[in-house]
């Protein structure tokens, strides 16, 4: 049984390959910034430049805790760590390939 020339005209043939979807390109690390701050007659320091609380930041907060040493907590996009850490949490954030803005270094 013959098919119409006009159908099958608008059905693809069976040989072509489907489109490939386009490769993702790299998610851009975002520039961070890290700077001394006061809570609550203590020193910490604070490191912003995520727009919004997701996995990244909070993973990001759990490997610097681990490195460094320190305490900390993620809200909001900042990340919070216990002490006057500036200098440390710059050179490994550098090291991981983030850009950094020193903030009253």
């Amino acid at each position: 049984m013959e098919l119409p020339e006009s159908l099958l005209q608008m059905m693809p043939a069976a040989e072509e390959e489907p489109p490939q979807p386009a490769a993702e390109a790299p998610q851009k690390k975002p520039l961070l910034r890290i700077e001394k701050d006061k809570r609550k007659g203590n020193t910490a320091t604070l490191i912003t430049g995520y727009d919004t609380d997701c996995k990244a930041v909070r993973e990001l907060t759990s490997a610097l805790r681990q490195q460094l040493a320190v305490g900390g907590s993620t809200r909001d996009g900042e990340i919070l760590l216990q002490g006057d850490v500036r200098l440390k949490a710059a050179r490994w954030l550098e090291q991981a390939g983030y850009k950094v803005k020193r903030i009253n270094f």
